[in-house]
């Protein structure tokens, strides 16, 4: 759809739809907020960044592939937060829930600026929580590898050994991450606020459970290295 005639849907139906990682659906959510527009906000998750399709090594990435990453994962959610914040949560409060990733606390081939933006959402999620409370809370979910399109030519190679190599025996679905949402913006979790929900399979203990199994305790890391996501099918 047009700019234009998203302007025009978003006026004619009477609310804003925020979408989330786009930056068109942004500027145009922008032009509403400009107008002194009225009506309910809707916020949902569009056009995800592809962290893979990128040069290996970030001394061979071009600066826009640096920028595009900051784009996504950093700018848009606090341009969207800050829509959020003067349209609606600012007088009557709200809860915010930023998906980062598992390997913002580790390194790993093909996802350098991938990975140093989701860090920096990370720190945001966290400066954010300090600044909004109390009446706004602001946390994320950090999920390792999910079974999703974007990591298809990760799992789907060799599923199995990457699934044996995890303590709880599998990859994730996506609804293992939506439930994690979903708590997060529950009044189940009232109380929480600044905190990252890894939502990970163990990944991050697999470490104390793989000694001589024979099976590598970083398999998803292995198979990152020996793949060329371009080349996959």
């Amino acid at each position: 759809m047009a700019a234009d005639a998203f302007l025009t849907w978003l006026r004619r139906e009477g609310r804003i739809v925020i979408v989330g990682a786009s930056l068109a659906g942004l500027r145009a959510a922008e032009t509403l907020r400009d107008e002194g527009f009225e009506g309910s906000l809707t916020m949902i998750g569009d056009e995800p960044y592809e962290p893979y399709d990128r040069p290996p090594l970030l001394m061979e990435a071009e600066p826009e592939v640096w920028r595009d990453a900051f784009a996504v994962n950093v700018e848009a959610p606090l341009r969207l937060i800050q829509l959020a914040w003067r349209a609606w949560m600012r007088e009557h409060g709200g809860a915010v829930v930023n998906i980062c990733t598992e390997g913002t606390h580790g390194v790993g081939p093909q996802v350098g600026a991938y990975g140093t933006s989701k860090a920096a959402l990370l720190h945001l999620t966290r400066q954010l929580a300090g600044e909004l409370a109390p009446g706004v809370r602001v946390n994320a979910v950090s999920p390792g590898l999910v079974r999703t399109e974007m990591a298809r030519f990760v799992w789907e190679r060799d599923e199995e050994r990457i699934a044996r190599s995890l303590p709880l025996a599998r990859i994730g679905e996506p609804e293992d991450v939506a439930r994690a949402v979903l708590w997060l913006v529950s009044d189940e979790a009232d109380w929480v606020t600044g905190t990252d929900l890894l939502v990970d399979g163990g990944t991050r203990v697999r470490a104390a459970g793989r000694a001589g199994s024979g099976v590598p305790t970083d398999a998803v890391r292995d198979v990152l290295a020996r793949t060329n996501p371009r080349s996959s099918t």
